[in-house]
């Protein structure tokens, strides 16, 4: 069973926190900078503010610990705000695993430097391109969310990143294809 990390419990991460804990090979941890939404999402299997009315698989836990959240990933998916992932992973590169897949889940380039979210990763984290993923789809939170079937594309240099972030984010709703091309994807 994958140990995973969702780093943002707004709508997108919440969602794709869930799409990870419908697969039953993974074991699905949420980061969330407020308490409150950490006890409603472990007590209420809910996210009131960002996924009003859908039901969280209980399998999916929160916690607003960064350390307990990372502990142990092979794959660290993120998806906070674009323009604060470069603060935030400045804050949780000591505790990054050392060999965890990093996947974005952002839109958008850096407004500072015009780098691509793929390029924060790189440069911040300072790990090599083949650790690095990116997803992107024609997706909307809400409707995913809700089970209604649809497909993404998980690129990376890497074409066994690209697989093994595929695998864990693919399920009876949601499928995750593959490809090279990390750049389209982000764009």
């Amino acid at each position: 069973m994958a140990k995973i990390a969702v780093m943002g419990a707004g709508s997108w991460g919440t969602t794709f926190a869930k799409v990870l804990s419908d697969n039953e090979d993974n074991q699905v941890m949420l980061w969330a900078r407020r308490e409150d939404v950490v006890e409603e999402i472990n007590n209420s299997q809910r996210n009131g503010d960002y996924l009003p009315g859908v039901r969280l698989p209980k399998a999916l836990r929160a916690s607003a610990d960064i350390g307990e959240v990372l502990e142990g990933a092979s794959l660290v998916f993120l998806a906070v705000p674009s323009q604060t992932l470069r603060g935030n992973l400045e804050q949780w590169s000591s505790l990054l695993p050392k060999d965890a897949i990093l996947v974005s889940l952002m839109k958008g380039v850096e407004k500072e430097s015009g780098l691509r979210m793929s390029e924060v990763i790189a440069s911040v984290a300072n790990i090599d391109s083949d650790r690095i993923a990116v997803i992107s789809g024609p997706n909307l939170a809400l409707e995913i969310a809700a089970g209604q079937p649809t497909a993404s594309v998980a690129a990376s240099s890497n074409k066994e990143t690209a697989a093994k972030v595929a695998a864990a984010a693919t399920n009876d709703y949601f499928t995750t294809f593959t490809n090279k091309d990390v750049i389209g994807t982000e764009f």
